[in-house]
């Protein structure tokens, strides 16, 4: 049996939600790295991901800029820099220089990849679509990585951003 609820009620239920940090190169060439939850595989043949940025933040103008972006599965042991990625503007600072990642050079994009994730994709962009207070994007998957070692997942595990490995 279901109850009709307002939508701000409904959508508490959806945690655990999956995190991913996506990374685009700004116009002054830094890496700008912010923390997303809306994420999406987008078509398995050829492979593209989505992702959902808010139309304000400092990230649409690098992903724009750069026409490319790398997401990456964050690990478990990585909650304090998507934390912080997720909650300090890149106009404002540099994040990987203000909260250190170990990054590695990307295969066939101008990014990087963060070596401690669980995977990470590289991803040429193909569409924008604006909707509503935030931008689309959809990436073709052009470079796949995995970490070489177990690792468990971030997750945002309920509201006010907690975060954790799902049970």
């Amino acid at each position: 049996m279901q109850e009709q609820v307002d939508y701000s009620e409904a959508i508490r239920t959806k945690y655990p939600e999956q995190v991913v940090i996506v990374v685009a190169r700004d116009r002054n060439g830094r890496v700008n790295p912010i923390t997303l939850g809306w994420t999406m595989i987008a078509s398995g043949e050829p492979p593209m991901m989505a992702i959902a940025v808010a139309r304000s933040h400092y990230s649409v103008e690098a992903i724009d800029h750069a026409g490319c972006f790398t997401i990456a599965f964050p690990s478990a042991e990585m909650a304090e820099a998507a934390l912080f990625y997720g909650s300090h503007s890149g106009r404002e600072c540099d994040k990987f220089t203000e909260c250190p990642a170990p990054t590695a050079p990307t295969r066939d994009i101008d990014s990087v990849i963060l070596t401690e994730a669980v995977a990470n994709f590289e991803c040429t962009l193909e569409t924008r679509i604006e909707a509503g207070d935030h931008v689309l994007y959809v990436g073709r998957v052009v470079a796949a990585h995995k970490s070489s070692e177990p690792k468990k997942r971030l997750y945002t595990l309920g509201p006010g951003h907690v975060l954790g490995p799902a049970s």
